[in-house]
C-alpha cells in the first residue's frame, strides 16, 4: 500500500523533522506534560513613593511597590535574575515553595546564601513540584521586607481544574505595613539602643492605607465587583510584625486554600491571617446591586506586652453599576464598616484555626507521618541579654530584650550555613547541639522563673534523611504571653492539635488529629498556649525556622534544621550554582 501525504500532513512531517534536527521535539513534550521555564528579571532599585502625604525612597523591585506578581504552573521551572541597584546586601526568599534538592535558591541571608551585594547578581533557580496555591515572596535580610514583597500565584497543571467552583475572577490582596520614617534605620537604632522599634504609622491594602488614615482617602484600593459572580481572593499577609483579621462588611467568605494547600471549605465573616500565611476565600457577590459601598477593612489581632499599632487598613468593595447609575449619584452612596474583633480575642483566633482542614480527599491526600522517628519540644519566647561591649542599653542591669528557642538566642553567623554544611566546613559556623527539650522545666505559661537571662549560639539540629519528626511548640510567658507565628522553610508541615497552657503529652496527645489535619509553612502558636506538628525530612538542605513576627526574628527567635543527603539518587542536594554570592 503507497500512503499518500496530504499538503497539512506533509506540512506537520516536515515540521517534525525541523523540530527533531534542532532538538526541540524532546522539550515540547516536556514542556507539555513537566511544565515550562519561565524567566523573571528583578532590579532591586530605589524608587519615591508617597503615603499619608509624605514621599519616601523606599526599596523595590522594578520600582514597583508591592512588587510584581509572579504566575507558574504546578511543574514549572523558574529562572529570576535579581540585580542589586541598591546600597544595601539584598535576598529573596519564594515563602513557602519547597525548594526541593534547591536550597541555594530558598534565600534567607546567611542561612542558605550568602547576601547579593551592591552592583552583584543572582539567578534564583528552581521548579516548583507538587504545589499549586497561593504564596508570596520577599526580601529575607534585615527589615528589607518592609517594601520588597509580592504575590506568588501557583496554578494547577492543564488540564486540572479547582476543587471548587470555577471563579469568574482572581484577585490578590496582599496586606503590609508602613512607615514615614526609614525601616533600616528603625530596626538599626532599636538593637543599638536595646529598645523596642518604633511600631508602623498605617497598614495597607495592595499597598495603600486607605480612607482610615489623615491624607489618604485617594490612596484606597478600590474592588469592583458584577452581581452574582464569584470572586477567588488570594489573602497574604505581608505585614511585618502583625497578625491581621480581615472582614468584608455584609459578605460572607468561604475558605478553600491555607499556605498553598487545598482545605474543606467552610464558610465565616471574619478571616485571620498570620505574618507569613496566606489564605484564599471565594466571594460571592449578591444577586442584586445595592446601593452600598463595603468595606474591605484589616486590623491586628495582637497579644503580646509590647505596643502596637491599632489601626484599620479599609478598601472598598463596589458593585458595578449601569452608566447612567453611575454618573447620578455614585459619590453620595455610603461606605458600610466591618465589624472586627477585639484585638485580643484569643478565642477566636483559636476556633478559626481549628476550623482548617486538610481535604485528606483520593486526589488530595493528607500524608501525615503516622510513625514519629525524633520528638522535639521547643519553647519559643522572649527574655534578655546583656547589652553588647561599648553599648548602653535600655533594659535593667544594662541588659536588652531578645526572643529564644528553648532558652538559645540565635546568633547570626558570617558565612551560609549551607555552604559551610555543603563543603563539611561546619567548624566555626555552627554546632549541632540545638537542645530537643528546654535546659530546664518551669511553669511556661504561669509565673515567669528569676533567671529570665537566655544564652546565645549558632546552634542547629541534624536530622537524618527521611526522618519524621514530631515537634511541640510552646509559648511562653516571659516579659508576657504572645502569638507566635512560625514559619518553617522547605517544608509543610501537619497541625495536629493547639491549647492552651501548659503542653501534657499525657492528655494532649489524644487529641492529635492524624485524620486531616491543616498542612501549612507557618503556624502561630497561641498566646499563653502551645500547638504540635509532624513533617518529614525529605528535603536535603539547612532549612530556617523562625517567628515571622520580624522584631522576634531579629531579636533571636530562630533556628535550622540539617537535613543530611539519603542514599538514593534523588536524596542529595545538588551542588551550589557558579553565581552563588560570596560572603
Amino acid at each position: 500500500m503507497v500512503s499518500v501525504l496530504t499538503s497539512s500532513a506533509f506540512s506537520k512531517a516536515l515540521l517534525f523533522l525541523a523540530l527533531c534536527s534542532v532538538g526541540l521535539l524532546p522539550e515540547l513534550a516536556l514542556a507539555k506534560h513537566a511544565g515550562i521555564t519561565r524567566h523573571y528579571k528583578f532590579n532591586i532599585k530605589m524608587q519615591n513613593v508617597t503615603r499619608l502625604c509624605q514621599t519616601k525612597s523606599i526599596v523595590t523591585v522594578n520600582g514597583q511597590f508591592p512588587g510584581p506578581r509572579i504566575i507558574a504552573r504546578e511543574g514549572d521551572r523558574l529562572l529570576i535574575k535579581v540585580v542589586n541597584h541598591v546600597q544595601y546586601n539584598v535576598t529573596l526568599h519564594w515563602h513557602g515553595i519547597r525548594q526541593l534538592r534547591s536550597g541555594w535558591a530558598d534565600g534567607p541571608a546567611y542561612i542558605t546564601q550568602c547576601p547579593i551585594q551592591t552592583g552583584q547578581s543572582y539567578v534564583y533557580n528552581f521548579t516548583i513540584t507538587g504545589q499549586r496555591g497561593t504564596l508570596f515572596w520577599h526580601a529575607h535580610i534585615s527589615w528589607l521586607r518592609a517594601t520588597v514583597y509580592g504575590p506568588i500565584v501557583i496554578l494547577p497543571k492543564r488540564p486540572a481544574s479547582y476543587p471548587f467552583p470555577q471563579p469568574f475572577k482572581e484577585v490578590p490582596v496582599i496586606f503590609g505595613e508602613w512607615w514615614k520614617a526609614d525601616t533600616e534605620t528603625i530596626i538599626n537604632q532599636a538593637m543599638a539602643t536595646g529598645g523596642a522599634p518604633n511600631i508602623s504609622d498605617a497598614f495597607t491594602l495592595n499597598g495603600l492605607p486607605g480612607p482610615s488614615y489623615n491624607c489618604s482617602a485617594k490612596e484606597t484600593f478600590k474592588l469592583k465587583v458584577k452581581p452574582s459572580k464569584t470572586y477567588l481572593l488570594r489573602l497574604i499577609n505581608a505585614a511585618l510584625s502583625d497578625e491581621l483579621f480581615f472582614r468584608i462588611a455584609n459578605h460572607t467568605l468561604t475558605v478553600v486554600e491555607a499556605d498553598a494547600v487545598y482545605v474543606k471549605p467552610f464558610k465565616t465573616d471574619i478571616v485571620l491571617v498570620t505574618p507569613g500565611q496566606t489564605t484564599n476565600v471565594l466571594l460571592r457577590a449578591k444577586s442584586q446591586t445595592p446601593n452600598t459601598k463595603f468595606s474591605m477593612s484589616a486590623r491586628p489581632y495582637a497579644t503580646g506586652p509590647a505596643s502596637f499599632d491599632n489601626t484599620t487598613t479599609i478598601g472598598v468593595l463596589e458593585y458595578e453599576k449601569s452608566a447612567s447609575a453611575s454618573r447620578s449619584n455614585n459619590k453620595n452612596i455610603p461606605l458600610l464598616k466591618a465589624k472586627l474583633p477585639q484585638f485580643n480575642d484569643s478565642t477566636y483566633a483559636m476556633k478559626f484555626n481549628q476550623k482548617i482542614r486538610s481535604l485528606a480527599s483520593r486526589k488530595f491526600p493528607a500524608k501525615v507521618p503516622k510513625k514519629v522517628d525524633r520528638h522535639f519540644f521547643f519553647t519559643v519566647g522572649l527574655g534578655i541579654l546583656p547589652c553588647s561591649k561599648n553599648q548602653t542599653c535600655q533594659g535593667p542591669n544594662n541588659t536588652r530584650p531578645a526572643a529564644a528557642v528553648n532558652n538559645v538566642s540565635f546568633v547570626q553567623p558570617n558565612t551560609a550555613l549551607l555552604q559551610a554544611h555543603f563543603f563539611n566546613q561546619s567548624k566555626g559556623v555552627y554546632t549541632p547541639k540545638f537542645p530537643t527539650n528546654p535546659p530546664f522545666k518551669f511553669n511556661y505559661t504561669g509565673t515567669p522563673p528569676k533567671n529570665i537571662m537566655l544564652d546565645s549560639g549558632t546552634k542547629v539540629v541534624s536530622l537524618r534523611f527521611n526522618t519524621s519528626v514530631e515537634l511541640v511548640l510552646q509559648d511562653t510567658s516571659i516579659l508576657g504571653a504572645e502569638s507566635h507565628p512560625l514559619h518553617l522553610h522547605g517544608f509543610n508541615f501537619f497541625v495536629l492539635a493547639q491549647g492552651v497552657g501548659n503542653f501534657d503529652p499525657k492528655k494532649d496527645t489524644a487529641k492529635f488529629n492524624l485524620v486531616d489535619p491543616a498542612e501549612r509553612n507557618t503556624v502561630g502558636v497561641p498566646s499563653g498556649g502551645w500547638v504540635a506538628i509532624r513533617f518529614l525530612a525529605d528535603n536535603p538542605g539547612v532549612w530556617f525556622m523562625h517567628c515571622h513576627l520580624e522584631v522576634h526574628t531579629s531579636w533571636g527567635l530562630k533556628m535550622a534544621w540539617v537535613v543530611n543527603d539519603g542514599k538514593g539518587r534523588k536524596q542529595n542536594l545538588m551542588p551550589p550554582p557558579a553565581d552563588l554570592p560570596k560572603c
